[in-house]
Formats: structure tokens, C-alpha cells, sequence
């Protein structure tokens, strides 16, 4: 088994894309690289904990390769918006790929230069690759959110404006 560690925008948005796919076996929802330990969802907000929210993916390279995970990961949020995502701004709000070893970085900086000479998104990819250093599960109600609460889920990946970026920029090949 290998980790993916991967930010963009509220970790809500990011589980249910990798939930089809074999080889994953493991989605959490959490914080990962900032300074403050076992962090709280109030404190990550509060954007003074270094953190962003992300999930991290257990998923076996034998079946599903890290490069294809990258794949569906770039289909879930606006690599552009450094910002944040959406209608969450802020620190804990903004992309990053966490990698896990120098050959995740070099997939991860490939990636971003392919998409960037497809010219896939209107402006260059912003999203940083940084080292992974940490990661916190969150709360357990922000785990598997979409499963348990499937409308405010729906509401709000349609009111955020996500649903549309990536409908007008991956339409079928989502």
C-alpha cells in the first residue's frame, strides 16, 4: 500500500471522486502540513495552524498507479486559485500535492507541466508540490461527509461554483 496526500479546498469535495476507482482502499479527510498537532476544525480555519484541509489516500500501486490518481485529483477543484477554492478562501483552503517520496514529486511536477502544454485550464496550474511532513484525521463527522449528509452535500458543491468549473472544464472526461 502507498499514501496520497492531497489539498484542494474543503476535503468534503474530495473523497467521493476517488471512491469508484479500484485500488483505492482508504479515503480520510483531515489536515496536513502545518505546525499545530492534532488540530481541531475551528483551530484550522482560524488559518494560523499552517495546515490545509486534505485527505489522504490509501491506495495500492499494483492496481491503480499514482499518476492516475493525479488524473482524478486535477478534475475536483481549480489548480489555478492559490487563494483557496471557490467560495472557501483562505490558507487552509488552498491546493497543494503533498508528496510522499522524490518519485511522487516527480509525477506530481510532470502532471502539472502536461496539463499546463494542454492548455486544459485558462491560466497556469498554481497548485505547489510540497513535502509531506503530516496529516491529522478530522473529525468524524467530517469523514465520508457526502454519504451522510448527501443534499447539504449536493447544495454545496453546486452554490460553491465547483460543480460548474469542473463540468466546463472536464465535461465527459470527468
Amino acid at each position: 500500500m502507498a499514501l496520497a496526500t492531497l489539498a484542494g479546498g474543503c476535503f468534503w469535495c474530495l473523497v467521493k471522486p476517488f471512491t469508484s476507482y479500484d485500488g483505492i482502499e482508504g479515503i480520510v479527510s483531515g489536515y496536513s502540513g502545518g505546525t499545530v498537532e492534532n488540530p481541531t476544525y475551528e483551530q484550522v480555519c482560524s488559518n494560523t495552524t499552517g495546515h490545509v484541509e486534505a485527505v489522504q489516500i490509501t491506495y495500492n500501486p499494483a492496481i491503480i498507479s499514482y499518476e492516475a490518481i493525479l488524473d482524478i485529483y486535477f478534475k475536483t477543484f481549480d489548480p489555478t486559485d492559490k487563494d483557496g477554492q471557490f467560495f472557501d478562501r483562505g490558507d487552509s483552503y488552498r491546493p497543494v500535492i503533498f508528496y510522499h517520496d522524490a518519485e511522487q514529486q516527480k509525477t506530481a511536477i510532470q502532471k502539472i507541466k502536461t496539463l499546463d502544454a494542454q492548455g486544459v485550464f485558462n491560466k497556469p496550474i498554481v497548485t505547489p508540490v510540497e513535502p509531506y511532513k503530516n496529516f491529522y484525521p478530522a473529525e468524524a463527522h467530517h469523514q465520508d461527509y457526502y454519504l451522510k449528509n448527501p443534499a447539504h452535500y449536493q447544495r454545496y458543491q453546486q452554490g460553491s461554483g465547483r460543480k460548474a468549473f469542473i463540468d466546463s472544464h472536464w465535461g465527459d472526461a470527468q
